[in-house]
């Protein structure tokens, strides 16, 4: 799910140069301005409370601890679905990276992600999932000190004195998707707030409630552009005082018995009297509603206005898709574009050479893996059409694994091992098994119409006479034309469409 992705995305920041005005003297001020301590946040959705989570600042003579908590109760596809994920990122005492943990537990898949700083040259880092035979490791390049997106409110406050209009240039790095962006940022507001400095316990209702309450200043941080980022209001000491999550979320900052113990209190009751409470679905509150009723699998062609929402930097306009003064008109693939210009017997080394990028193993869809080749052969049989064996793939994929919504970072391996999953599943596993048997294979992210809205969805293009788009979680070839492509690439930049949620809007002009 794209949620997952939000809370793990960019967990070291690489600081443009250009940003940093003698950088050692700047960083050496701001650890020394720099206080221990610990700040909570009730999650909310609704204006109901699901979660908790919580941001700690360790200092000691060796070094400094950011931790960082975030569980809650995520309400999902009718039912609650119970998730965290915590960070520790190591640093040094001038505040450059050393090393860092980040656990994301879910009841589907968990992931850790591991790794340390090479001075400011390089960080080395692994990802581990369940069933995985080994992790998935690599060595980045790096240039100057490195960063966490934690400490952005800390940089927006510790460094030049925080101005609406300021903006930041920090390019990302993420572990868990092992992909680098920018992360732009702009100070948009600044405010007053009053907050929970601390709590009693009330007899009366059974839960704690505001003792005393302090007023601070804060900024508001919004990210610019597609790469997206932190999103929020930051205290002149650099600590969130709220941020916003996708599908509705909030974190605002409280004393530790509201925070927790109060989520507390209220689950035990919901498990004691077997009552659950009313939440907005995740799913519901990110789709998109539609102004028409639209046919599924004959839908040949869409068109659509696009509004309320910045779409520059999407992939909206090629092949199947055509994007002009917000407008889009999405054609499925006539039977003519499904034959390949291309053979795998004779044309193979060229393709190779031609689609390295899209043929290419990659963390978490692993390609090259014997148990991958195996299957992909097992399923292409004695074909060797580059249609037929993506097609044969396609059925395969549609037909063997249970349509399960789950909360996790899709791993092709963990996928062939438990052989249930979404979209996000279906695709990630259909990509490693199409790539490793030479057909050039590309992921497409964006939404998908179900049932009179638009819901995020993930799908792969496989390149026959041109890229044209499949989808196996529908069990469609090709897939129908109500399938609205945002985004081309990975996981890595998937987390841009976070910023659609709850911005665009969607009016069907023409269908059929």
């Amino acid at each position: 799910m794209v949620i997952v992705l939000a809370w793990v995305a960019g967990l070291v920041t690489l600081w443009r140069r250009e940003f940093q005005v003698s950088a050692p003297q700047r960083l050496a001020e701001m650890a020394q301005r720099l206080s221990p301590g610990a700040t909570f946040f009730v999650v909310e959705q609704g204006g109901k409370q699901i979660g908790f989570a919580s941001n700690t600042i360790d200092t000691a003579s060796t070094g400094i601890d950011v931790i960082d908590y975030f569980v809650a109760d995520l309400p999902l596809a009718g039912s609650a679905r119970r998730a965290s994920a915590r960070s520790v990122v190591r640093l040094s005492r001038a505040l450059a990276l050393v090393g860092f943990d980040v656990q994301v537990e879910s009841q589907d898949a968990p992931l850790r992600a591991g790794g340390h700083a090479e001075g400011d040259t390089a960080i080395v880092f692994a990802i581990t999932t369940p069933g995985s035979a080994k992790a998935d490791s690599q060595r980045i390049a790096v240039r100057g000190p490195v960063y966490l997106p934690t400490l952005v409110p800390l940089v927006v406050a510790l460094g030049e004195k925080p101005k609406v209009g300021r903006s930041y240039a920090l390019p990302t790095f993420n572990p868990t998707t092992m992909s680098q962006a920018t992360m732009r940022l702009t100070i948009r507001a600044e405010s007053l707030f009053t907050l929970v400095d601390s709590a009693r316990f009330d007899d009366r209702s059974g839960v704690w409630v505001s003792a005393l309450t302090d007023t601070v200043r804060a900024w508001r941080v919004e990210p610019d552009g597609a790469a997206g980022g932190f999103s929020g209001w930051v205290d002149g000491q650099g600590r969130v005082v709220q941020s916003t999550q996708p599908g509705g979320i909030t974190l605002r900052r409280m004393a530790y018995e509201i925070a927790f113990e109060n989520w507390r209190i209220a689950r035990d009751r919901e498990i004691a009297t077997g009552a659950g409470s009313e939440r907005g679905d995740i799913l519901e509150r990110t789709a998109i509603a539609a102004n028409a009723a639209l046919g599924r699998t004959k839908l040949t062609s869409l068109r659509a206005r696009l509004s309320g929402a910045d779409l520059q930097g999407f992939d909206l306009d090629g092949g199947r898709q055509q994007f002009h003064d917000s407008t889009l008109v999405v054609t499925r693939e006539s039977e003519g574009e499904l034959v390949p210009d291309w053979s795998l017997v004779n044309d193979l080394p060229a393709i190779r050479q031609r689609f390295k990028a899209e043929l290419a193993s990659e963390p978490l869809l692993q390609a090259n893996d014997l148990r991958i080749m195996q299957l992909a052969i097992r399923i292409a049989g004695t074909d060797r059409d580059p249609r037929v064996l993506a097609q044969k793939i396609n059925t395969w994929v549609h037909d063997s694994l249970k349509k399960e919504i789950v909360f996790s970072v899709p791993n092709a391996l963990e996928v062939l091992r438990t052989r249930k999953g979404d979209c996000n599943e279906h695709t990630q596993l259909y990509t490693a098994l199409a790539r490793s048997i030479g057909i050039p294979t590309r992921i497409a992210t964006g939404l998908a119409y179900v049932n009179g809205k638009f819901y995020y969805h993930a799908w792969p293009e496989v390149w026959l006479k041109g890229w044209v788009a499949v989808d196996p979680t529908f069990g469609q070839f090709p897939a129908d034309a109500a399938h609205l492509r945002f985004i081309v690439g990975g996981l890595g930049r998937q987390v841009e469409l976070l910023r659609l949620i709850g911005n665009l809007h969607i009016k069907v002009t023409d269908a059929k």
